[in-house]
């Protein structure tokens, strides 16, 4: 038998604590999945607010004086979560403040991800202060982690190996050249093949370059990434690297996204119940006002609400969409002009839209759960979640081919056998629109509809087998 890894897992966000998006969820999920698979998983991650209560009754594993420009700190030891042990990194000043993890009103991002990074580094150095516990596998999440495989190089790695999760490539940690100082990065790394970018310091570009192993959340878009059009001019220095790059598709946690037991659901269902789900529809046509009419064709929609994710692109359809008798339902926040149009659209058509602004876990598996179709026609999705728990809940989703999205949606007219939604391949209202008109006729057909949903139902969408494919990362990297 394979001897079990000690993982140090460092993250920005963990649901059900801190989640801003598909990070959150990844980070609890996947360290989980690693612990199931009997590897000693460690995961690190700011004492937020919404921590306080875990950080009041933590232990102290080692206390951090302030340093330079670093303020004092401490690592804590949380208690173990679903088999992953929780520590805490508490330097209230950064972390301990209103907001979201992100909202940096003091301009000091670059030092609180910057400090993240750091104390990553030293316990995963050779001179970590904990001395009872060294990782083999120093796992970066998105650009907060970035300068984690950076510090590690200069603090005696001591065996352990650094791997960088692009979650999503657009978002690249971007700060003055300047801070660098500050965040004792020497000289000969602020260059091009460091952390340089264009007259900018790029913790995610610190990240790429300097660890061992990268990965990315599909394999798509880790081909994607490397082409000017989707490399967010990032795509040389992932060529560059491309013999270190794989994608690996996320899971989605099965105990939270099952129909068959989730407790926010008014009616819970399986694939053999499906007829119940209808249940769930009308559940949430009567809490929006939506007119109660099983018939009618309801799509849902839980996103951050942004161009990136072609809200656009259904706002233009969407007259045409209601023409049909079709329904809308949508969760999220973003763009102040797409809510106002959103807004707007369900004021004119209180019985057919209908929109709130924020974000609620339980209405979120509601509308999963109740919707008959699921929106999401993403110009860009390094892998997606909805769609994913659409599949579960038996809400066949419509997406543009992209990222994830084309390595988890088969077509139903490209392969009746095996399709799991309907996709489309430019993100254009036309061809939207045109794959829209293929869903309404397939709801017209109640057999060609139930097969669907029984197939996107039937599907493997869990972590297992995905975290074991980064375990053979791992390995792959500590053998080298």
């Amino acid at each position: 038998m394979s001897k079990a890894l000690k993982i140090l897992f460092v993250t920005p966000e963990c649901a059900p604590w801190v989640k801003t998006g598909g990070l959150g969820d990844v980070s609890a999920a996947l360290p989980q999945a690693l612990a199931a698979l009997e590897h000693d998983v460690k995961l690190l991650m700011p004492a937020y607010p919404a921590l306080r209560a875990l950080r009041d009754g933590a232990r102290l594993l080692f206390q951090r004086p302030a340093q330079g420009h670093w303020p004092a700190a401490r690592v804590l030891h949380a208690g173990r979560h679903d088999g992953v042990e929780l520590l805490l990194l508490d330097c209230p000043g950064y972390y301990d403040r209103p907001g979201g993890p992100y909202e940096d009103p003091q301009g000091e991002n670059a030092l609180r991800f910057g400090l993240l990074s750091r104390v990553a580094a030293e316990l995963a150095g050779g001179a970590s202060p904990w001395r009872e516990w060294r990782p083999d596998i120093l796992h970066c999440n998105d650009w907060p982690t970035g300068l984690a495989p950076a510090y590690l190089q200069q603090l005696q790695p001591g065996g352990t190996r650094s791997v960088m999760t692009i979650h999503n490539l657009a978002f690249q940690g971007l700060f003055p050249l300047e801070r660098a100082r500050e965040l004792e990065l020497p000289p000969p790394w602020l260059v091009p093949d460091g952390l340089e970018y264009w007259h900018q310091l790029s913790f995610l570009k610190a990240g790429i370059n300097f660890s061992d192993g990268i990965t990315t959340v599909s394999p798509s878009y880790a081909r994607e990434i490397r082409e000017p059009a989707s490399g967010c001019g990032f795509d040389g220095i992932l060529r560059a690297r491309a013999g270190r790059l794989c994608g690996i598709l996320n899971g989605i946690d099965e105990a939270v996204w099952n129909p068959a037991t989730d407790p926010h659901l008014p009616q819970r269902y399986d694939s053999g119940r499906l007829e119940l789900k209808r249940v769930n529809k009308a559940t949430l046509q009567q809490r929006f006002g939506l007119q109660e009419d099983d018939g009618a064709l309801l799509f849902g929609l839980v996103s951050r609400l942004t161009e990136q994710k072609g809200i656009d692109l259904i706002l233009e359809v969407l007259p045409w969409l209601l023409a049909q008798g079709g329904q809308l339902v949508v969760l999220g926040v973003g763009e102040a002009g797409l809510e106002q149009q959103l807004r707007d659209c369900a004021g004119r058509h209180p019985r057919q839209v209908a929109v709130e602004l924020g974000f609620n876990e339980a209405l979120a598996h509601q509308i999963e759960a109740g919707a008959d179709a699921y929106l999401m026609p993403s110009r860009f999705e390094p892998c997606g979640l909805n769609q994913m728990y659409s599949q579960a809940y038996g809400t066949p989703p419509v997406v543009h081919a992209t990222g994830g999205l084309a390595d988890t949606v088969v077509d139903l007219a490209a392969a009746p056998e095996r399709s799991s939604g309907f996709s489309f391949s430019q993100p254009t209202a036309g061809a939207l629109q045109a794959a829209l008109q293929r869903v309404f006729e397939a709801w017209r057909e109640p057999a060609v509809w139930r097969g669907l949903q029984q197939r996107c139902m039937a599907q493997q969408l869990g972590w297992r087998g995905r975290a074991q494919r980064y375990v053979d990362v791992y390995r792959e990297l500590l053998a080298a």
